[in-house]
Parts: structure tokens; sequence; C-alpha cells
């Protein structure tokens, strides 16, 4: 007998992520309701969704309280979540005793590739030398003498859950020299990933790039302040693909203008979207991008055939992969 089963979010985002193939394929799993039901909808559907036993959400999930899942969710055994953090929403859940289960580990594939990609551009000077460019040839080829390249450059790791991890697997053909802040990394992690564990004062001192992936968790806010950017060296970068919460972005700004040629890459900030009085608008050894680093279009289809994937050992009475708990949501982003 299939299993009853909710889609919970927002039509938009269910449909991009869930593909048609995908969609089939949990359809020949189990028995759908016929509507994909919003936060607000509750009240109207509940009486229709007390069978339900397996859910599937992806961004725009409903936040419920722990009173609204036993009141609307009765049976409900296990929710699937095609995206990444869970932090906003997944405790009431879990304090009913919901199985948890995050495509974290597909949207850390985007990210990570993102987050390389822009290290290896960084340590090559790419950021600021392509705006000299347009204005000098000469002054930009200046410019971009003063970095070394990514051989044996010195690179910043801070945070080394799902997504440091991937990053550094994928820097591994450039034979950088990673430095690692985790205080939760054990030492046999560190040997086996070949980085050095560091403070983060070493970390903001020594390394020509810094990429920020501190779990997002109320004791990282404000984490990365003026005694750590006001170490940044003379020509290095900042890569924030984590929260922009993390972020003191007054001292940012600061340290940014007192040596012009430091350079950050933003693709989160805090608030989001960046004030329009703000002055990382005006800056021009600031890089912003609006929130691109995790999945696009694309890339989102491959959250979905993680659910799909958890979803079949679930069916089958298998250990998941990728389950969550109170535990894990002290550290995890």
């Amino acid at each position: 007998m299939k299993k009853k089963a909710l889609f919970i979010g927002r039509p938009q985002s269910i449909q991009m992520v869930y593909s048609p193939e995908i969609r089939a394929e949990l359809d020949a799993l189990a028995d759908f309701y016929p509507e994909i039901v919003s936060g607000e909808q509750f009240a109207q559907h509940g009486p229709a969704l007390k069978h339900v036993e397996v859910a599937f959400s992806t961004w725009g999930m409903a936040k419920l309280s722990e009173d609204e899942i036993r009141r609307y969710l009765p049976n409900l055994k296990a929710l699937f979540y095609a995206a990444g953090s869970v932090q906003s929403f997944a405790r009431p859940f879990l304090h009913c005793g919901v199985a948890v289960v995050s495509s974290w580990a597909a949207n850390a594939v985007p990210v990570a590739e993102y987050t390389a990609a822009q290290i290896v551009l960084a340590n090559k000077g790419y950021f600021q030398s392509a705006l000299l460019c347009k204005r000098s040839r000469q002054e930009a080829a200046r410019y971009g003498r003063e970095f070394p390249g990514n051989y044996k450059a010195k690179v910043g790791i801070i945070g080394a859950g799902m997504i440091g991890r991937k990053v550094i697997e994928l820097l591994k053909p450039y034979e950088l020299d990673i430095m690692v802040f985790d205080p939760f990394l054990p030492d046999e992690a560190a040997v086996r990933l070949n980085v050095v564990k560091a403070g983060l004062a070493e970390v903001f001192s020594q390394c020509q790039t810094i990429s920020n992936h501190l779990a997002n968790v109320p004791e990282t806010a404000g984490m990365l302040s003026g005694e750590h950017f006001d170490r940044m060296l003379p020509h290095a970068t900042f890569l924030n693909t984590g929260r922009g919460q993390q972020v003191v972005e007054a001292d940012l700004i600061r340290a940014l203008k007192a040596v012009p040629t430091r350079t950050a890459v933003l693709d989160v900030t805090y608030p989001e979207p960046v004030p329009p009085d703000s002055e990382l608008l005006q800056m021009d050894n600031v890089i912003l991008t609006p929130h691109i680093a995790g999945s696009n279009r694309m890339e989102a289809e491959r959250m979905g055939k993680y659910a799909l994937e958890e979803f079949r050992r679930y069916v089958r009475e298998e250990a998941l992969q990728y389950g969550v708990s109170l535990k894990m949501l002290e550290t995890m982003a």
C-alpha cells in the first residue's frame, strides 16, 4: 500500500525542484494529496491531511509550530526537504518525532563549485584587475603582479562542514596551502583533508583568500569583525557565501577603505538585499552577487533527486543518509 504524501510550500518552487521525471517516480511510490499546501492553507486543508505519513518540500517551506504539526499532520513520520538549511523550521518537527531529511549535500555542490572558482580567481587578482584594465592595462598588470597565483598560496576556510569540505576537495588540484578554522574539526579529519587547523587570527593574517562557511546559528552572528578584517593582508580577498549576519559589515567596510587593495566578494549580505544607501554599492573593491552560489534552475533538480533517493531508502526501511538531528542543528549551516 502506498504511503500518503503531501507537498508543502510554494507551487513554483516545488515544480522547479521536483521535475516531471522526479514527480513521476514519487507518484509511483506514494499517494500524493492533489494540492500543494502552503503554510497559510493548513486550516483549510487540515481535515484531509490526517493520514499523511510523509511530506516533501523545498524553498518556501512553511514554519509550523508543534501544535500545528500535531493538529494538522498527526501521523506525519518524515519530512523530505529538497534544499539546504533546515534551521528555520526543523526543530518543531523534530520535537514532534518527525524525521527531517535535507538535501543539503546536493545544495552544497554548487556553493562549493562557486566558492572554489572565486578562490582561484581571487588568488590571481582577477576582481580588481578586471576593473582596472578598463582604465589602464598597464596599471592593471602592475596590480596583478602583487598576487601569488594558486601554487602554494595560502587559503583560509572558515567552517569545515559539508560545503567547506567540498571546497577543500575541489581545490586539491591547485596545490594550495589550506588553513581551516573549525573548533569542531577533529585532528584526524584535518590530516585526512590535508589542511592545517588554525585560529581566526592566523587565518586572516596569513591567508591570501579567506572564505566563510560558518554554521548559521545564533552563536555565529557578528563573529567576523574588525579584529579579523584589520588583519587581512594588503591584497587579500574575503569571500562570503555563508550568511551576511555573520559579518560586522561596518568593520569590513572600514578595513576595505583603509586598504583599498583588499577585496570582498559577497554573495550574501545583511540585510539582504543591500540597502540602497550602503557603502558596499559604492566601493570598487567590493564585488556583489545576488545570492547565486546556491542551486540555480537546472542545479535545483539535483536536490529533488536527493530527496527521491532518500525516500526510496525510507520505503525500503533502510538507514537514511541525510537525516538531521537536534544535535546537528547546533553546528550545521
